[in-house]
């Protein structure tokens, strides 16, 4: 019997792009108001090395971002009626570059930072140091994220965010893919990646704890070159919820995870979500096609 096969995806500029199995659909509202709906063909999801634990985590991040600033770049120049603008290779990668070095230093280098020269000086224990900085780690990912909620068009994606949970919800369901129908669910989703960020936020603490150099170059190699290895944990970490997602244990283990999206998301009006079943049908058609 073949494996069930999870749609995901994420909000993009003024839509929503879903993740089939072998295609990805990008739905937008376009400035007249229509909704414009484009899919292509990606690499299947559950062959090859996206089958070997652990290291299908990194192709799966790897590969999800590329095809998120894909989509975000798409969306854009569809919101703004510029839907023949392409993208370059180089504006690509150099955006995922530019991305990738932000979260390192924002996210990783300088709570460690802070811990050395704040924290350390009076404290002589490994284990206590790791845990203070990941309580930074975190705090600065709250108001990371409580800041940019206070931004307009920010608050509008996290609208198409909820969009999106509730039509996977509902299509997980087996519910008619209807506006209506579709808004009577949970904006929250098990699989989110909030729930996979938050669960990198806390596996941190345990992977750094086992680089004992007190040297602070040292250490803050450690933080960049381990993401790879943490991300690897937090996707199988996500991946076992989900699969045991009504087991009590593991319902209490990604509640945190399920709490935090609130700020990620936001209640989406019927619009947005026609436009987020828009996208899974995409998806769903054009994998019944290939």
């Amino acid at each position: 019997m073949a494996k069930e096969f999870h749609y995901g995806g994420q909000a993009v500029i003024e839509g929503v792009m879903m993740r089939g199995q072998r295609n990805m659909a990008v739905a937008v509202r376009s400035p007249s108001g229509q909704v414009h709906v484009s899919t292509k063909p990606i690499s299947n999801s559950q062959t090859g090395i996206r089958r070997v634990p652990f290291l299908r985590g990194v192709v799966v991040l790897v590969e999800s971002l590329v095809l998120g600033v894909g989509a975000l770049f798409e969306s854009a120049n569809i919101s703004l009626g510029e839907e023949d603008q392409k993208i370059s290779g180089p504006l690509l990668w150099g955006t995922l570059i530019a991305s990738f070095a932000f979260a390192a230093a924002l996210f990783f280098v300088i709570p460690l930072l802070v811990t050395d020269s704040l924290v350390d000086p009076h404290i002589n224990s490994s284990v206590l140091s790791n845990l203070v900085e990941g309580i930074i780690r975190v705090v600065i990912f709250l108001v990371y994220l409580a800041l940019v909620n206070l931004i307009p068009d920010i608050r509008t994606v996290f609208a198409y965010h909820g969009a999106e949970h509730k039509t996977i919800n509902a299509f997980e369901h087996h519910v008619t893919l209807e506006p209506e129908p579709v808004a009577k669910f949970s904006t929250a989703h098990v699989r989110c990646g909030t729930s996979f960020l938050f669960a990198v936020m806390i596996i941190a603490i345990i992977v750094f704890s086992l680089v004992p150099s007190s040297n602070i170059w040292v250490r803050i190699a450690s933080r960049v070159v381990l993401i790879p290895v943490i991300a690897a944990v937090g996707y199988e970490f996500t991946r076992f919820s989900a699969r045991f997602a009504e087991n009590r244990v593991v319902r209490v283990l990604f509640l945190p995870g399920l709490a935090l999206q609130k700020m990620t998301t936001r209640q989406p009006n019927n619009r947005q979500i026609e436009v987020a079943i828009s996208a899974l049908k995409g998806a769903i058609e054009a994998d019944q096609k290939a």
